[in-house]
């Protein structure tokens, strides 16, 4: 009796252990199975926040390729054209006729960025001349970079101001070209204008410009090279105050200290006189 008792007991503990294990399977099984819900809803969740990250990126872009047409700027109409036995700035059309030109000459040297400043603030136009071995350095560079981002035109002045008629042909295209390819790796467009150091071009010059599709200017009037008037005072009086001051006058000026120090008075003189300033991107 006692023995089978006992034996009884041992079966129910047992049982008893071997339900306790069952009943821990199921627990882990439950958490196992709960676990991979929730990963499968986390994956779930995952993935529908990648498809609206998608969504929107794909949105922003297509925003982005739909504005670009409106970023680029629209090309300026041509109002004006050079006169090449003058060099004055001759109206088209319509146009108005009371505009002088101002340009710079050996930029960017050492106040070439000064001076665009400066025009900057009074809302004037120019082109800047620059020369090549004014551009070899990361400095050099970066004036002229800045000088182009205020919206100038740039203009070729020849690699090292040489007289194009004392060099040979080759010597000249070297001298023009090598200008617009240093131009154009810099600010990204080749110069639309040229001027020759003194003025001074040959028949090849000429048409080596045309061949590179820039157009020939020379200047009406420019007097800061001159002993007398290298002060800004005296350079601003005759700048202003002289028997070429008319309609459509080229202006030539250089990267000059007593130049810097009078642009302001020049701008504010002409303005008096009733003159506008041509923008050189309208002159064709």
């Amino acid at each position: 009796m006692k023995r089978t008792m006992l034996l009884s007991s041992v079966c129910v503990l047992m049982l008893a252990a071997c339900q306790t294990q069952a009943n821990q399977q199921v627990d882990e099984n439950e958490e196992s199975s709960g676990q991979e819900q929730n990963d499968e809803t986390n994956t779930e969740v995952e993935d529908e926040e990648n498809e609206e990250t998608a969504e929107v990126e794909t949105d922003e872009s297509e925003d982005q390729e739909a504005e670009e047409p409106e970023q680029e700027s629209e090309e300026v109409e041509k109002e004006y054209q050079i006169n090449d036995v003058i060099w004055t700035v001759e109206p088209i059309d319509e146009a108005d006729a009371e505009v002088v030109l101002l340009t710079i000459d050996d930029a960017p040297d050492q106040h070439a960025v000064e001076m665009a400043e400066t025009l900057k603030e009074k809302n004037v136009p120019a082109i800047f001349f620059v020369n090549g071995h004014f551009l070899h350095t990361d400095e050099e560079k970066e004036r002229l970079k800045e000088i182009h981002s205020m919206g100038f035109e740039i203009g070729n002045h020849t690699a090292t101001h040489p007289d194009l008629k004392a060099i040979s042909e080759e010597e000249q295209r070297e001298e023009i070209v090598s200008v617009s390819d240093q131009v154009e790796k810099i600010i990204g467009e080749r110069p639309r204008f040229f001027r020759a150091p003194f003025g001074s071009n040959t028949d090849y010059s000429r048409e080596l410009v045309a061949e590179e599709g820039m157009t020939l200017m020379n200047w009406t009037y420019g007097y800061d090279w001159e002993s007398d008037y290298q002060t800004a005072d005296a350079l601003a009086d005759i700048m202003v105050n002289n028997e070429f001051v008319q309609n459509g006058a080229n202006l030539l000026m250089h990267d000059r200290d007593w130049t810097n120090e009078a642009l302001s008075d020049i701008v504010d003189g002409l303005r008096d006189k009733g003159f506008d300033f041509v923008d050189p991107h309208a002159i064709k």
